[in-house]
């Protein structure tokens, strides 16, 4: 799956499901991008652009992927350190329905 396919495939779980209201989230995929969901704005906007954040999750697009999938367990890639919150940690504990 590309960085598109991912943001494309956020794009309809925040519309769906709706973003963490009043929040922005960033998540950094290293060399292979970032997808930001910016829930300060009406409607929610999801986007590969760069921009301060609440919360950053920084995870390979790989393990961003098997996350999604339900083939990797975040709880158990943020205790490996494949997996990593700056910001707001109350905000990624959020994250699950935009996820999966």
């Amino acid at each position: 799956m590309s960085l598109a396919e991912v943001t494309a495939t956020m794009t309809e779980r925040v519309a769906a499901k709706g973003a963490i209201r009043g929040k922005i989230v960033k998540f950094d995929f290293g060399s292979d991008g970032l997808v930001r969901i910016d829930g300060v704005a009406t409607p929610p906007v999801v986007t590969t652009e760069d921009g301060p954040a609440d919360c950053t999750v920084a995870v390979s697009l790989a393990d961003f992927i098997a996350i999604a999938e339900g083939r990797l367990n975040s709880q158990m890639a943020f205790m490996t350190g494949k997996l990593s919150v700056s910001g707001d940690m109350g905000i990624a504990l959020q994250l699950g329905p935009i996820l999966g």
